[in-house]
């Protein structure tokens, strides 16, 4: 049986990082978004046309023609993005729980784990489990 596919609300990462460039531009030009991503990602020209042409079909984008180019404007700020990200990663692995979220970010695996009081049961190690790293650390030098 074949899930059925539907449209992610955030963008994909190639497509992000274009965004990223322009919330930290203000505007720009397809040259300017790629000079932008250039230190860290070299990318074709068109390529970052066709990410910017994307945003736009998404409506992440605004765009006016400026001579022979188009100038792009963000319509979400980084903040709705990051909430529309963090809204997916909630209901993907954590049952749409935001508490489940704010448990597995404090450190603690499963409410079953926890002592007394709520504090959270550390496992046990022996001296000769803390000093196994040390030992392979050395025997690699």
């Amino acid at each position: 049986m074949q899930r059925r596919r539907t449209a992610r609300e955030i963008p994909p990462p190639l497509e992000l990082q274009c965004l990223n460039a322009l919330w930290s531009l203000g505007e720009a030009n397809v040259q300017s978004v790629r000079d932008k991503l250039a230190p860290g990602k070299p990318l074709a020209y068109t390529t970052v046309m066709t990410m910017l042409d994307r945003l736009t079909r998404k409506q992440l984008l605004s765009r006016r023609k400026n001579g022979r180019s188009f100038v792009y404007t963000p319509l979400v700020s980084k903040d709705e993005v990051r909430r529309l990200a963090v809204n997916e990663l909630v209901n993907a692995l954590f049952e749409g729980s935001e508490g489940g979220l704010r448990v597995y970010l404090n450190g603690v695996e499963k409410p079953a784990d926890s002592g007394p009081a709520g504090v959270a049961v550390q496992p046990v190690e022996s001296e000769a489990e803390a000093e196994e790293p040390q030992r392979l650390d050395a025997a690699l030098l």
